[in-house]
Order: structure tokens, then C-alpha cells, then sequence
């Protein structure tokens, strides 16, 4: 597995409220639509979060965005991306118990977020 340097200890993942909110209501792990076609869970760095959310959440308001601890996601695999970018993907079934801190967060028409300050 090739990760980036430094290993980061958390990787996170952006979801909907309401995807959110089903997954725990069904108890598994929350994932958007492109999880499921992809066949795997797309999560980012800290250093990648808030162009994720530029990109793809534009406008999006009731966001959550949790921490998952790297070295707890098996099956995690660091895969060229974006820009040429190694992103972290989780492969295989997720634990909801891997859901760590969590925050909402909402993207501006132009892009602007606020991230909170524990995301490192």
C-alpha cells in the first residue's frame, strides 16, 4: 500500500444529513451514491478536504463530515486521484464504529467552507 508522507492518522468522509442519518438508523456505514457505484468509499485528508468539498458539495448545505481513524480501515488503500493525488479509498465492508468527530458543514455558491479546527 503506498500512502502519502506523513501517514496521516485520520482520513475523513463527507456525507449527507440525510445519508447520514439512515445509515445509523440502519446501523452501517454512511455512504453516498458514488460509493455505491464505485464499489468502494471515497475519503480524503485533511489537506484534501476542503477541494473535495469545493468540487463536489458546491452549494450543499447540512453536510457531515466525520474523522475515521487510518489505522483502524481495513481494506484502506491509497489510490491516484485528482490531480494526480493519492486519495484514501475504503475497500470492503466499513464498521459504523469507525465513525469518529464529526461536524456539520455547509459549502458556499462560490465554494467557501469552514472546516472546524480539529480536522488536522
Amino acid at each position: 500500500m503506498i500512502t502519502p508522507m506523513p501517514n496521516p492518522e485520520y482520513v475523513y468522509k463527507i456525507v449527507s444529513r440525510a445519508a447520514f442519518d439512515a445509515a445509523a438508523a440502519e446501523g452501517v456505514f454512511p455512504q453516498m451514491p458514488i460509493d455505491l457505484r464505485d464499489g468502494y468509499v471515497h475519503m480524503s485528508t485533511a489537506a484534501q478536504l476542503a477541494e473535495t468539498l469545493r468540487l463536489h458539495f458546491v452549494g450543499q448545505s447540512d453536510l457531515v463530515v466525520f474523522a475515521v481513524a487510518t489505522a483502524q480501515v481495513a481494506g484502506l488503500r491509497w489510490e491516484n486521484s485528482r490531480g494526480g493525488q493519492l486519495f484514501p479509498h475504503g475497500y470492503g465492508v466499513l464498521s459504523p464504529k469507525l465513525i469518529g468527530r464529526q461536524a456539520i458543514v455547509a459549502v458556499g455558491a462560490g465554494g467557501t467552507v469552514t472546516l472546524p479546527e480539529w480536522i488536522t
